[in-house]
């Protein structure tokens, strides 16, 4: 594995603050960070049953890399907004399909299994991706009803089966709208009838977990046509879905405001309401 050195403002490690976080390693070698409460102090009340949602992050990066500003800026986000997070440190090219994909299964039964140590309810546990990396999300949103991509890491379906997913401007389809970067280096090959075979479209069915999706509809990179496919495939199958699309935006803009931006100019305070957006739809799905 690559070093990894996460962002992490200085408060959140003094002394008294209620946030637990440190990189752990999943059953298959993979590793994570987890953002989680610690223990009661004389300024927190925990109820006896202190069960949050969690949400596990994927970074974008075409598959290539993990973009940080799509990772633990995210989870501090929505550590505020009253979920336990955690990023998973997925592989990469040259890795390819299912590696990745059984990283985040992964990720999903670790919570699962550690749900009382974290205060994490393990019934309500959500994807979150970004790009490929909401690719990589959706392929377990979309394919955790296929048990030969995981029972060879002893792993049923309903071990990995996530409760929710959100998808922002994420790659989905191999055909004439794809990101073909990304589906070169998820299977290691330039032919498009390769490619087609993991458009997330085609995937989607009445299995799905609830998704809230958002694209911006000028994304020069990942076209917003990659958005309308899954969300039409999402409403023929009649799975929950909430779907925004802003006019304006370039690819990549995380949460579009000054956590992941130098500049105010370059934000967007329009998007950058899409995290209580999606915390809200959450909430009400999970």
């Amino acid at each position: 594995m690559a070093s990894h050195t996460p962002i992490i403002p200085q408060y959140i490690r003094k002394e008294g603050i209620p946030m637990k976080y440190e990189t752990v390693t999943l059953k298959n070698g993979c590793q994570m960070d987890i953002f989680v409460p610690v223990a009661p102090t004389d300024f927190l009340t925990v109820p006896p049953e202190p069960f949050r949602p969690s949400i596990i992050i994927c970074p974008g990066g075409g598959y290539a890399f993990r973009a940080v500003r799509e990772g633990e800026p995210l989870a501090l986000r929505f550590a505020s907004l009253g979920f336990n997070t955690y990023v998973v440190h997925y592989r990469v090219a040259p890795n390819r399909f299912p590696d990745g994909l059984q990283d985040l299964a992964c990720a999903v039964h670790w919570v699962r299994t550690h749900a009382k140590e974290t205060y994490s309810h393990p019934d309500r546990i959500a994807v979150m991706g970004f790009s490929a990396g909401g690719h990589l999300a959706g392929s377990l949103g979309t394919m955790w009803n296929r048990p030969e991509i995981f029972a060879p890491l002893g792993l049923t379906c309903e071990d990995v089966k996530p409760n929710g997913q959100v998808l922002c401007y994420p790659v989905i389809s191999g055909g004439e709208f794809a990101h073909r970067g990304s589906f070169e280096n998820l299977t290691g090959s330039a032919d498009l009838a390769v490619h087609e075979e993991y458009s997330l479209e085609k995937w989607a069915g009445p299995h799905t977990p609830p998704t809230f999706l958002w694209h911006t509809f000028n994304d020069a990179c990942v076209p917003v046509e990659n958005a309308f496919l899954l969300g039409m495939a999402l409403r023929k199958a009649q799975v929950e879905t909430e779907m925004h699309i802003w006019p304006d935006g370039p690819h990549g803009m995380s949460m579009a405001d000054m956590s992941v931006y130098y500049q105010q100019q370059d934000c967007n305070q329009d998007i950058a309401r899409w995290p209580e957006m999606a915390a809200n739809f959450l909430r009400r799905v999970m």
